[in-house]
């Protein structure tokens, strides 16, 4: 029997004019093209009065802890149900209509499609004389599920003005119907036509081209700007009543756009929070000096008064010291030790260091300062970096105010991630097996707080004359300082008092909604946002949560006209990041296994809007997705594209560090991730200065960044759903695994590490350290790499060589490889007994994770730069042999 085929059809690539013709329109879209559902459905409101939690909230808490509430958040559900999140949607069938007026003509040719039709009109593949019989049907939908189609068939029959005469023709029509009904069995059941990998729609007649452009034309800044005004209405740190009222809104949010299996997801994770009267900076000996700082920032808004969050560190230790004030620095190793190099102990000293620098992580500057025998550590936002030297200060410009402070969490990210007393497996409500917080490493044990640099000022004059005046590069931009000295265990006494609300077991959400995928429902792209923030959150992370929601409902929109992408589309509202990554840790280790296997990409944007220069780190597998995607986003203020504006900036795809929520799904899951958003130049970060007001004056006024973003995201986001053949680029992936040996070398010679020279003798060979097997596992996978996607082409000169056609033998040969390019970041994670990094063993792939002592910083093979760092060379010589296996085997097995 001849192999039947379903075919594919090729289309021309849009060329950048042609896809953004219909946004001109796009930036001030009307009513037609959002939603009211809000305020039809009376979102967010409860049966229970406004004092009381919602039901599952308030199950949870009786007789337990009550964390601080937020004034505004129950008296903002009306606002947030009855405001609109935008305008009306349209009717299914306008979106249907407005769909198929995109469809680009399919007669160009292209000799590499971006990603063919999987679905065209059953009409189109059959002879004319079927048409007006195929009237008859109203639609028919095969979706596959389980490898199998499920039927859904509505018949609708024509109302026929039959005279005597008109028996026969009545009866001819009434058989010729019956040959079709079977000769359409036949093609399902005994002909293979709706081949693996297909998806089929006599209802719909989508292409790629015309999705596309439909997302690209639909995303609304309106509805952003929206969006953010909302989630920023109220302080919503993570386990308070702030966050889980935005868990209700973003919840029915899902729900209105017609995501699926929405749901809550809960955790009980270690948490603190400040006490109004349990914090204290103090001057207090000599009696002359005494002086004590306000610590919180002034009241934002006052017409009406808005709750803000306290000042204060998150996971910072509770406790009450006093010692004598040292200065230094940024608070890095190095500088400890010039400390120490000058005589200057800080032994039981109350150290003060500045944000930013050399040590950008918070929490290592704090361990750090621990490690060097001070008692405390206060961290103050100095000017130079990100205040009024910089430019304009808030509410004149976007800088941070005297009085503004940055708080943050001061957990060791780069040591333990997620909930600090479950680490390596989930906190789930009935899970039993938890350290207490005196076991966990994730924990600093000095207190520490954070202050503004007005604040601060008394304190670095108070210094002058105490230890020795610092070196050039110590000093700050604080004002009225008239020498900067260290101060040294003669120094005024400074007393730091930071009792906290301790709570092991405070329940935090994650919520998630998907759109299920036709041909690999199993396989996942996940697209996560966090939602928890320090205070109002207008940029970190109110920008990434108005836009993700923005994603949401235009995905939805298309869900509710009858598209579904090839593989299932997850989307999570994360709870819990600031304190740790909590919620989007937990979320993975509670599904690590099935993350490994389905796990296809993760895309994720924290602060989506800060500036106007586009940002982006990920697994270099996204390099050709990101470009071809950056090439269809226009910067309307420079006249270019995104892809324009980076090269000219010589931009590249930065590695991944820590400090958002991809670290869990790369650096434990093996999925393959992506961080991206719009940054430039500081601003109030982490403060409450950091609110709508400040986007809509300083950040992005137009929110044509956030409508960019928008585009952006969601072109990504459809081609890894629902390109036939996964976009990643495995050969540009070897390519910067040559690159990162490279600047491991440098790395190590900075160490002074005894490299092995190009020629030796045997007496010297076992006294070297020798990246040679590094460099023959790069040769391996770049051949191994440029004969597996040599598959690709072979799979669009097959298919459309037979007149864009797939039989079924392609079929399963186009998702085997899929899995195998998935897979193939997956097998880069050391699974054997004991694996991962030494000592920090929830980070288990080999290339990416945190170092040490980088904090937020990227880094590559962190398992031999830590055995580096400690001088091991034998134990970095053997990282160096065993991370060349893994890598060699990961590359082989995408040929076997």
């Amino acid at each position: 029997m001849v192999d039947e085929k379903v075919r594919y059809e090729e289309l021309p690539i849009p060329t950048y004019e042609e896809a953004t013709a219909s946004q001109s329109g796009s930036s001030h879209l009307g009513p037609e093209h959002s939603s009211d559902d809000l305020e039809r459905q009376g979102l967010l409101q409860h049966e229970d009065s406004n004092d009381d939690l919602p039901g599952r909230l308030h199950s949870t808490r009786n007789g337990g802890y009550q964390p601080p509430t937020v004034e505004s958040a129950r008296s903002s559900i009306d606002y947030l149900a009855s405001s609109a999140s935008g305008s009306a949607r349209q009717s299914e069938e306008d979106l249907r209509r407005e769909i198929h007026q995109m469809d680009v003509d399919d007669s160009g040719s292209s000799s590499r499609p971006r990603r063919p039709l999987f679905s065209h009109r059953f009409s189109k593949h059959f002879s004319n004389p079927f048409s007006s019989l195929t009237k008859t049907l109203s639609s028919i939908q095969l979706p596959f599920r389980n490898g199998f189609p499920r039927f859904q068939i509505r018949w609708r029959f024509w109302r026929l003005q039959i005279n005597e005469d008109g028996f026969a023709c009545m009866l001819f029509l009434r058989l010729f119907g019956l040959f079709l009904l079977v000769f359409l069995i036949y093609l399902v059941f005994v002909s293979d036509i709706f081949a693996v990998g297909s998806r089929f729609s006599m209802g719909q007649s989508y292409t790629a081209a015309s999705v596309e452009s439909f997302v690209q034309s639909h995303i609304n800044e309106t509805n952003i700007a929206n969006n953010l005004q909302k989630a920023t209405q109220f302080a919503h740190i993570a386990g308070t009543e702030g966050s889980y009222v935005l868990a209700e809104w973003i919840e029915q949010e899902f729900i209105s756009a017609g995501l699926e299996d929405v749901e809550m997801e809960e955790f009980q994770v270690y948490l603190n929070y400040p006490r109004t009267d349990g914090r204290r900076v103090a001057i207090v000996d000599p009696p002359e000096l005494a002086w004590e700082a306000a610590i919180d920032e002034p009241q934002i808004y006052n017409d009406p008064r808005r709750q803000q969050t306290l000042v204060f560190h998150g996971h910072s230790k509770s406790g009450n010291v006093t010692g004598p004030l040292v200065y230094a620095n940024y608070g890095s190793q190095d500088d400890f030790k010039r400390l120490a190099d000058s005589g200057i102990s800080v032994q039981g000293a109350i150290v003060l260091v500045r944000y930013y620098g050399t040590q950008g992580d918070r929490a290592l500057k704090i361990k750090a300062a621990e490690l060097a025998g001070a008692a405390g550590c206060i961290i103050y936002s100095d000017p130079a970096e990100d205040g009024f030297i910089k430019g304009p200060a808030y509410p004149d410009g976007r800088y941070m105010p005297s009085l503004g402070v940055q708080r943050g969490g001061v957990s060791l990210m780069s040591w333990v991630v997620g909930d600090v007393l479950s680490p390596g497996f989930a906190s789930t409500p009935k899970e039993k097996k938890r350290l207490s917080p005196e076991e966990s490493q994730g924990l600093v044990q000095i207190p520490s707080i954070p202050l503004s640099w007005r604040d601060a000022q008394r304190l670095l004059q108070v210094l002058k004359g105490h230890g020795s005046k610092v070196p050039a590069d110590w000093v700050g931009g604080v004002p009225d300082i008239s020498e900067w000295w260290t101060g040294d265990l003669s120094s005024p006494k400074v007393n730091l008092m930071n009792l906290q609300d301790e709570v092991e077991r405070q329940p935090i959400y994650n919520v998630l909604g998907r759109i299920t995928g036709l041909e690999q429902p199993e396989k996942k792209i996940i697209v996560g946002n966090h939602r928890d923030s320090w205070c109002f959150g207008g940029v970190d992370p109110g920008s990434g949560t108005a836009t993700f929601l923005e994603i949401v409902r235009v995905f939805g929109e298309m869900r509710s006209v009858g598209w579904r992408p090839l593989r299932t589309i997850e989307f999570a509202s994360w709870d819990g990041e600031e304190y740790n990554l909590i919620g989007s840790t937990e979320h993975v280790e509670n599904e690590i296994n099935r993350l490994r296997s389905n796990g296809y990409a993760y895309l994720n944007v924290d602060v989506g809007v800060s500036g106007n220069s586009f940002e982006a780190a990920g697994s270099p597998v996204f390099q050709r997705l990101l470009n071809t995607a950056m090439g269809r986003v226009g910067d309307e203020a420079a006249n270019k594209t995104l892809k324009e504006i980076w090269d000219e900036q010589g931009k590249r795809l930065e590695g991944l560090g820590a400090g958002s929520d991809y670290v869990a799904f790369q650096d434990m899951a093996g999925t393959s991730s992506l961080d991206f958003g719009f940054g430039g130049a500081p601003f109030p970060y982490h403060s409450c200065y950091e609110n709508y007001e400040w986007m809509a004056k300083f950040g992005d006024p137009d929110f044509r960044y956030h409508r960019m973003l928008g585009e952006l995201w969601g072109l990504l986001l459809l081609e890894l759903a629902d390109s036939p053949i996964l976009p990643f680029d495995l050969e540009a992936y070897s390519t910067d695994f040559r690159g990162y040996i490279d600047n491991l070398q440098e790395y190590a010679a900075s160490k002074g590490v005894p490299l092995k020279p190009t020629s030796d003798t045997p007496q010297t060979r076992s006294k070297t350290v020798d990246l040679k097997p590094l460099y023959d596992a790069a040769e391996v996978f770049k051949t191994n790499a440029v004969n597996f996607q040599a598959w690709e082409q072979v799979w669009y000169s097959t298919v459309y060589g037979s007149g864009g056609f797939e039989s079924n033998v392609m079929g399963v040969r186009r998702i085997e490889h899929n899995n195998r390019l998935a897979k193939f970041e997956t097998n880069l994670l050391d699974l054997s007994q004991g694996g991962g990094v030494p000592n920090r063993t929830q980070f288990k792939h080999v290339l990416f994770a945190p170092q040490t002592w980088s904090g937020y910083d990227e880094a590559f093979f962190p398992a031999i730069r830590d055995a580096i760092d400690a001088g091991d060379w034998n134990a970095t010589q053997s990282w160096i042999n065993r991370v060349a296996d893994i890598v060699t085997q990961a590359s082989v097995n995408l040929n076997i």
